[in-house]
């Protein structure tokens, strides 16, 4: 986001500190019934990217605020209503497609901080993403013990070991910082301001990750063996990622949610205690003080991350697929294969849907079009019989 706009938009420590209050907040919305961290959706990128250049950086939080509201506002619906409705507007064909989309539209991400995106691959970068990737599949797979908790904070460290052995590491940041340093945050009300605009292009992608949400607390559930959607409730889970959302957003940080690679963490690992979630989240809080701390995490690679992410990042896509075969979706039927397939192209080929109005204008980026579109055509096209007996053949 930083390097994109060329400005310091978003805040590391800040990051840390939201993340870590915003899953105590999760947790207890959710009663201590939910053990998933929660983190910063790379969902929400491009639309604050593009938010940025229409209203600058203090229309972006106010934007995100929104987004938590509307979170908080479907939770409290559905608490009144029920959620049968949720599940006729967001079935498994949609779903399952759409954290599809999330996880291979990160993929780009991954090759990019290797630089295999590159003509030329520098030959240190290889390296050192390989040692992430190798150490953190060779934990997983075969860790024992601690160390199959921890795969992926264990890759990082060797990578980035690695990394500071071939000259790749800038420690001036750690040498010249503080041992306690406050964050810079936003002031609540005042540096943020409202654009229409920026808000319209923001705010779509909260169903993007709504339809994340649904698909990643069902994966959970599949994981630790209990119905997340029933108990501790949709409702309850819904609220706790919009006030995460909203508390971060107002002291300028990101939005929250409970993502893809989180549950893929918890589903590599094996380890979905609640107090470790706790006890992780208030790590995140004190190490967000820790200028040392945050100037490493300034000053890593991007390799290292992009050797771990190729695992997180497919992860998320195959939990799209683990989540259809889960449901028994019948791709016999064709309205099934036409929502399905038009989400995909949607969503992986980046496309963009602009609306202008005067001086008002609205932009839905691939994955919000790949969503809505997804909704739109599994709500209008209608069930036939006769679909599940014909399938058109692929040569």
């Amino acid at each position: 986001m930083n390097s994109t706009v060329g400005e310091p938009v978003l805040s590391v420590p800040v990051a840390l500190i939201t993340s870590g209050i915003g899953t105590l907040i999760y947790v207890i919305c959710t009663r201590n019934r939910s053990p998933v961290y929660l983190g910063s959706s790379f969902a929400f990128i491009a639309p604050m990217v593009a938010g940025y250049a229409i209203g600058g950086k203090s229309s972006i939080f106010s934007a995100l605020m929104v987004v938590g509201l509307v979170y908080v506002a479907i939770a409290i619906i559905i608490r009144a209503t029920g959620k049968e409705w949720i599940n006729k507007l967001l079935p498994p064909v949609i779903v399952g497609p759409m954290i599809m989309v999330i996880g291979l539209c990160l993929a780009p991400t991954a090759i990019q901080e290797i630089g295999l995106d590159q003509a030329v691959v520098p030959i240190n970068n290889i390296i050192v993403a390989l040692a992430a990737f190798l150490t953190t599949a060779v934990i997983a797979i075969r860790g024992k013990g601690v160390l199959k908790v921890i795969p992926f904070l264990i890759g990082i460290i060797v990578a980035y070991v690695v990394a500071a052995l071939l000259g790749m590491v800038d420690f001036s940041g750690f040498f010249s910082a503080s041992l306690f340093e406050v964050p810079e945050f936003y002031m609540p009300f005042i540096n943020y301001s409202f654009n229409p605009t920026a808000l319209l292009t923001i705010v779509p992608i909260a169903l993007v990750t709504m339809v994340e949400h649904v698909g990643d607390h069902k994966v959970l559930g599949e994981i630790i063996g209990r119905d997340l959607i029933q108990d501790p409730g949709l409702n309850k889970t819904l609220l706790g990622d919009g006030l995460a959302t909203f508390f971060a957003a107002l002291l300028g940080g990101p939005a929250n949610t409970t993502y893809g690679e989180n549950t893929s963490v918890v589903g590599l690992t094996r380890v979905a205690s609640i107090y470790v979630i706790g006890l992780t989240a208030v790590f995140a809080v004190i190490f967000a003080f820790s200028g040392h701390l945050t100037a490493l995490l300034a000053a890593m690679p991007n390799p290292v991350i992009g050797g771990v992410a190729i695992l997180l990042y497919g992860f998320i896509a195959v939990n799209g697929v683990k989540l259809l075969i889960q449901e028994e979706v019948d791709f016999n039927n064709n309205k099934n294969i036409v929502v399905a397939a038009t989400m995909l192209v949607l969503g992986l080929g980046g496309a963009t849907l602009s609306v202008a109005q005067g001086d008002l204008s609205v932009s839905i980026s691939g994955m919000a079009l790949a969503a809505i579109a997804g909704v739109i055509l599994n709500l209008i096209i209608p069930e036939r019989k006769e679909d599940n007996k014909f399938v058109p053949e692929v040569k």
